[in-house]
């Protein structure tokens, strides 16, 4: 592929929901732009997007693919990206690089949780976008249906620029609305050809509705539209082009991915009326001088580049895809990463089309691409030159909170599956792993259900790891309610030199769980001499990390060492912590122990119509509903406090609740209480493991 300058460059975005047919669409881009010999299917996993061996046996996208096509001598960089929720990281990925966005509907189930989903993002990025409504070649599905209800959600911005000729139930022609004019397809071609009678009164109708929004871009074109003056095509496209820039109109265009149908004009269109990056605004802050370094994709500025993905993958390797944001990047150039303070020799540039990559000389401003093996750069990486060192700000991505506990199937893979998670996490910013050390357990953390399941196939099918799930343990904490005083005497003769160490302690509730324990000492007159002082704190310290009650980390406690005596022969240090630690033991059963569980405040925005069944399902739950605001476009955020265990299954419910219209994220807030019902079990789950480990030995 040959190097393109800044003003030839479209970086555009693939929006919509899962299996509304964006891989296809990409596919078929592709093939109309020379980049395949024949086109592939989701179906038989031939597609260029979907590559990787999860992609192809679930037939849906994972991974955003970056597919870059040749177009009437422009470059098209199409950013094909996963429509299920779970995979939002990715598309957060390719938003942060795209110039523009095209949403596809299925035309066949119409505008779904994806599709606004899509919009919702474009409002955020600030990105011009194009609706592309395809299964158009299925008889039933209607395109004005389709019309009418994207007017209805987004008003009278939606402007369609065509729509379908149909002959004997098969799609074999457009309109085009701005010439008003009709066109049958011939293979890869388009003739001219008749209005059909059925179609003109539609066509009539959108045409008004895009003259209306032209005739707005400007008081001279106001003027002449009242007057009844029709605008030339030229004069059309430039005020629509612009419109589109700004928001103000959204154009539709329809046809078939899986035909190939409409999609020569939407390749057409995207070169008309999407933005280059050079239209657009980029900025970061330059290190040295603290000053904002205005990029703004300029190639007369010094070279800066964005990581906006990782991919570490087995078979092609690793490799840090990069956008341009200024200067042009070169074979060799020398490259300095601000957040680890190195420079990097970045070696071949390559331009990456699925799972192949071609190398290429230079990279201009806007450009995508990829640098292979660079070491511990990481995705949001800023590489610049350590005369001019820029850091631009790290990308906005989703915060996992759907997780499970997981340990080894063999023991001896702990190492290797410590590897392939830091491997999945590089390339998966929206995955972590967890070492929960204070409750004894390893966690991983995805955006849902089928996210943890990809990530449990991939360390076995592309790592030869295996990892068993289950619900995780809840960071519950124990603490006191009242008071006790203990006397614990620990005395053992074995010949020779026994083991003797005596001690009176107070144990009383300190008001403070944001502390194990507090320790002090009122021995008075050497009856414990002050060497030992240090030994009965030792023996507090390592009682508190697991709790006499349920086995879980202790909060809360203050524990008084008034009195003991001590041997001048028998006494030590171990005796007196063991002593300590039996004292606390039965001090702390005997100061009304409790069960103290997480609280954590919970925010869930949802559109209006599923406030009720949402705060329904929350009390059922044991939350408590603090309130509800308005958060505009018809939807609500629900704040609430609820207990930590009740949202094990949550990311699932909500979803199921408000077609995964619904989200939330949470924070912990503090400990409170546990109701009995739920210390009675976790005491007696306790008990249990209790009596499977004794029954064991």
């Amino acid at each position: 592929m040959k190097v393109y300058t800044t003003d030839k460059i479209r970086n555009v975005v693939i929006l919509g929901h899962g299996s509304a047919g964006k891989t296809t669409l990409t596919e078929s881009m592709a093939y109309l732009g020379g980049l395949t010999s024949r086109m592939g299917r989701v179906e038989d996993g031939t597609t260029i997007s979907d590559f990787t061996k999860e992609e192809q046996k679930r037939e849906i996208s994972i991974r955003t693919s970056l597919i870059p096509v040749e177009w009437n001598d422009y470059k098209i960089n199409i950013l094909d990206t996963p429509g299920y929720f779970d995979f939002i990281g990715e598309v957060e990925e390719a938003l942060s690089v795209a110039d523009g966005a095209i949403i596809v509907v299925s035309g066949k189930s119409g505008i779904e949780a994806g599709t606004e989903k899509a919009w919702e993002l474009c409002e955020k990025y600030h990105l011009p976008r194009m609706f592309f409504v395809t299964d158009m070649d299925i008889d039933s599905v209607s395109y004005r249906q389709t019309i009418e209800d994207l007017t209805a959600v987004y008003g009278k911005k939606i402007a369609p620029f065509n729509m379908p000729v149909r002959e004997g139930g098969k799609l074999t022609g457009y309109v085009n609305v701005i010439q008003k004019k009709a066109f049958h397809y011939e293979n890869k071609e388009a003739l001219a050809c008749d209005v059909p009678d059925y179609a003109r009164e539609y066509m009539d109708q959108y045409n008004d509705t895009l003259m209306e929004a032209v005739a707005e871009t400007s008081e001279e074109f106001m003027d002449r539209y009242f007057s009844g003056d029709t605008f030339s095509e030229a004069e059309i496209r430039t005020a629509v082009r612009l419109s589109i820039q700004d928001g103000t109109i959204v154009p539709v265009e329809m046809g078939s991915g899986l035909l190939g149908l409409g999609v020569y004009t939407l390749l057409d269109d995207i070169i008309k009326y999407m933005p280059s990056a050079e239209s657009r605004k980029v900025s970061g802050i330059n290190i040295k001088t603290n000053e904002i370094f205005e990029a703004n994709f300029d190639v007369l500025k010094p070279k800066t580049a964005f990581v906006f993905k990782t991919i570490v993958d087995p078979f092609i390797g690793r490799y840090s895809l990069i956008k341009v944001r200024s200067g042009v990047l070169k074979t060799d150039d020398l490259l300095y990463d601000s957040r680890t303070d190195t420079e990097l020799r970045c070696g071949k540039l390559y331009i990456l089309q699925g799972n192949k990559s071609s190398e290429i000389p230079e990279l201009h401003a806007g450009d995508l691409g990829a640098l292979a093996k660079l070491g511990d750069v990481a995705t949001g990486d800023t590489l610049s030159t350590k005369a001019t060192p820029v850091m631009y700000p790290k990308m906005d991505l989703s915060v996992p909170y759907t997780y499970l506990r997981y340990r080894a199937v063999n023991k001896g893979d702990i190492d290797k599956i410590a590897q392939a998670m830091a491997k999945i996490a590089a390339e998966d910013p929206t995955f972590r792993s967890v070492n929960d050390s204070a409750n004894g357990q390893s966690l991983i953390y995805g955006m849902g259900d089928l996210h943890l399941q990809i990530i449990q196939s991939m360390l076995k099918n592309e790592y030869n790891v295996a990892v068993e799930v289950e619900k995780p343990k809840v960071a519950f904490r124990e603490t006191i309610k009242k008071t006790s005083d203990v006397e614990y005497k620990y005395k053992k003769q074995t010949g020779g030199h026994g083991q003797y160490g005596h001690v009176k302690i107070r144990f009383s509730p300190s008001g403070d769980h944001t502390k194990p324990y507090e320790f002090e000492e009122e021995v008075v007159g050497g009856a414990i001499p002050k060497n030992y002082f240090p030994a009965v704190e030792k023996g507090i310290a390592e009682s508190v990390q697991r709790g006499p009650l349920a086995a879980y980390p202790v909060v809360g406690v203050k524990a008084v060492l008034y009195d003991g005596s001590y041997h001048p022969v028998d006494s030590s240090e171990m005796a007196f912590k063991t002593a300590a630690k039996q004292a606390f033991k039965n001090g702390f059963m005997e100061a009304g122990p409790v069960l103290l569980e997480p609280i954590v405040s919970l925010k869930v925005i949802v559109p209006d119509t599923y406030t009720g069944d949402v705060m329904g399902d929350l009390n059922k739950r044991r939350g408590r509903v603090l309130g509800m605001n308005p958060d505009g476009g018809g939807k609500q955020i629900i704040e609430a406090e609820v207990p930590q265990m009740e949202l094990f299954d949550y990311c699932t419910s909500l979803r199921s609740m408000t077609g995964g219209r619904g989200e939330y994220s949470y924070e912990f807030a503090r400990y409170e209480q546990a109701p009995s019902d739920v210390q009675s079990r976790e005491v007696a789950a306790r008990a249990e493991k209790a009596a499977e480990g004794f029954a064991e030995s």
